[in-house]
């Protein structure tokens, strides 16, 4: 356990951006996971609707330091390729 003051407010500090930090990458997934689900489901127009809504998600996350900016290049990419061949 932390013994000085400044250690005490760091671990407030960590706790708090992690929490906000989980709730950012749960988002994230969410977005992407309806764009697998529809485009599984043969919808083409449908999930390209749904990457448009996820791909500004993914580059927030990018932003906010969560994921690497390849990470999410190559999320967009590969979601990208595979509405293309439905």
């Amino acid at each position: 356990m932390a013994h000085h003051k400044s250690a005490k407010k760091r671990i407030r500090q960590t706790e708090r951006r992690t929490e906000v930090n989980r709730a950012r990458i749960s988002r994230i997934r969410t977005f992407v996971k309806k764009v697998e689900t529809l485009i599984e489901g043969g919808d083409k127009t449908l999930a390209a609707e749904a990457l448009r809504a996820a791909e500004p998600e993914l580059m927030r996350g990018v932003q906010a330091g969560i994921v690497h900016q390849n990470t999410a290049s190559r999320k967009v990419s590969r979601l990208v390729a595979r509405i293309k061949s439905l």
